[in-house]
């Protein structure tokens, strides 16, 4: 079912019922949560049947290792993908998630370092795939948002992933999220990690994926008990 409605509720009501033992308002409660999954199996039903059109720029060198990054992301929780600027990790991991059957039970989460990358990058993406900002992919910063419950890809500051964890400590919204530019080791980015790395033990469906520069995928690697690294390399496409 769609963790997005339902795995906070399962938590929420089996709490209740184990602290009260007043049968009507247990039954009450079961009663919601099978609304919840009735709703939650259509609303997943409904993300299946309308992902978008996916399409490529084969020119990118990160082209070259689709099929490779899909089936790696299927096998595997944690994936660190290295590459220098150009390689298209941040327009393309994304749309590879969705081919791999990541976005169905929570969006595809992706931080970016600044509020304009995101901007930019959400722009970006939607226009690959022939759609407007805010529809299978949104964006949200800092005073200003456009995404909807209905998109697959949300582009977020990492500033503003923290802040989430602070209302939804077990990122219910998401089953799957992307760490672009770990490399670069703000604050916030270390916070990320050690928060995600902790949420594997509690989220049996969430997978991460840890983008970075050729000079820390070791660290990261090690940090998540040995999690594969691909390295993208080849020419790297014109960035102005």
């Amino acid at each position: 079912v769609d963790g997005i409605i339902v795995r906070r509720e399962i938590i929420n009501i089996k709490r209740s019922i184990s602290r009260t033992k007043n049968k009507e308002k247990n039954l009450k409660r079961l009663v919601y949560l099978e609304k919840s999954l009735r709703s939650s199996i259509k609303r997943k039903k409904w993300r299946k049947n309308n992902q978008p059109v996916l399409n490529y720029n084969p020119e990118l060198p990160i082209v070259g290792k689709k099929d490779e990054i899909i089936e790696t992301i299927k096998r595997n929780r944690v994936v660190i993908i290295s590459g220098e600027t150009g390689s298209g990790k941040t327009t393309q991991i994304p749309k590879f998630c969705l081919e791999a059957g990541r976005g169905i039970d929570g969006k595809i989460g992706c931080t970016q370092p600044r509020r304009i990358a995101a901007i930019t990058v959400t722009g970006r993406i939607a226009d690959e795939l022939g759609e407007e900002t805010g529809r299978s992919v949104g964006y949200k910063i800092r005073f200003s948002e456009r995404s909807s419950d209905n998109s697959f890809i949300k582009i977020m500051t990492d500033g503003i992933l923290l802040a989430e964890t602070q209302k939804d400590p077990y990122l219910n919204e998401y089953d799957t999220i992307i760490v672009d530019e770990a490399h670069e080791r703000s604050l916030n980015i270390d916070f990320i990690i050690g928060i995600l790395k902790n949420l594997l033990k509690k989220r049996n469906n969430l997978k991460i994926i840890i983008t970075s520069a050729t000079i820390d995928t070791e660290k990261f690697s090690k940090y998540f008990e040995n999690a594969p690294v691909i390295d993208v390399s080849g020419r790297m496409y014109p960035v102005d």
